[in-house]
């Protein structure tokens, strides 16, 4: 009797086929509802259980605020990156430091470091270099900066590239800097003792003070440094000065009258005003006598 009672009872739940009638004695021997409603419970059971371990492991974001502040961030990292960069030591190099640091050009005889010079301007003084070069063996180099940092003026600044680039006097005999400080509008000429002799103090000094810081002022600065270039190299070969360019001085119009126009044109005014007058009253009066006389 207790083996017939119980495989009714496990026949749900382990063998999912119904059992035949031959196994069935009578229908109060079956399993009642209770029975089956004990299966309900287990199998949510374990759905309650899988739906935690989901969550856990695969964090979702609940809403667009969660998207929003992701991408705000990504955004904010990467113009960090952009605008800041992490440079070796942690002190930013200026591009003064960068010329001194390269060294002198290789394939040309300019380093344009502010950006201001054209590919034409390059090329006619890589030629006009290279010809003296190699008719006369001196090297002249050109350099543009935007701006001077660790140094007072141009001059201080071409001394030290010239001491730089070229460390002895061996090396830097036939060498000459011309330096055009773009910001500052001024620049600088130096070079060792055999350049300095061959171009002359004066030619020098009016490179300096004529080709260079009045054509910058102008933002002229291909042709500040290609006529110093043509000027120097004149000097060089002993042919005539080409001269530089003279500042033009513009005197600024003022809006305001001298003394002697402002009373010229008080004199003019009071006449107009004192004949206005004059009309205003004398015309009505003329009238009123003449309607007066005819009556």
């Amino acid at each position: 009797m207790e083996t017939i009672l119980s495989s009714p009872s496990l026949s749900p739940l382990f063998n999912p086929k119904p059992s035949s009638p031959k196994t069935l004695l009578s229908p109060s021997l079956q399993p009642n509802s209770k029975s089956l409603l004990l299966t309900k419970p287990i199998t949510s059971s374990l759905k309650k259980q899988s739906v935690p371990s989901l969550k856990t492991s695969l964090p979702i974001p609940k809403d667009w605020f969660s998207y929003a502040q992701q991408g705000l961030a990504a955004l904010a990292l990467s113009l960090a990156l952009n605008f800041c960069p992490l440079l070796p030591g942690g002190n930013a190099l200026a591009s003064e430091f960068d010329v001194l640091n390269e060294g002198p050009p290789k394939d040309s005889y300019v380093v344009d470091d502010a950006g201001v010079l054209s590919r034409v301007t390059k090329s006619d003084i890589k030629r006009l270099m290279s010809e003296l070069e190699y008719k006369k063996n001196f090297h002249i180099n050109f350099i543009t900066v935007r701006k001077l940092t660790s140094k007072a003026d141009a001059f201080e600044y071409a001394d030290q590239v010239l001491e730089r680039w070229y460390p002895s006097v061996e090396e830097g005999n036939n060498k000459g800097i011309v330096v055009l400080v773009t910001s500052q509008k001024e620049g600088a000429v130096t070079g060792g003792p055999a350049f300095v002799q061959a171009v002359g103090e004066t030619i020098l000094d009016a490179t300096v003070s004529e080709n260079l810081p009045v054509l910058a002022t102008e933002e002229k600065y291909n042709e500040a440094i290609f006529s110093s270039a043509k000027r120097l190299v004149a000097a060089i070969d002993g042919l005539p000065d080409p001269g530089g360019p003279k500042l033009n001085e513009n005197k600024r119009e003022s809006n305001f009258k001298t003394k002697e126009e402002t009373d010229e044109k008080r004199g003019q005014f009071s006449l107009v005003v004192g004949g206005l007058l004059v009309i205003a009253f004398v015309v009505p009066m003329a009238q009123y006598y003449a309607y007066v006389s005819r009556k």
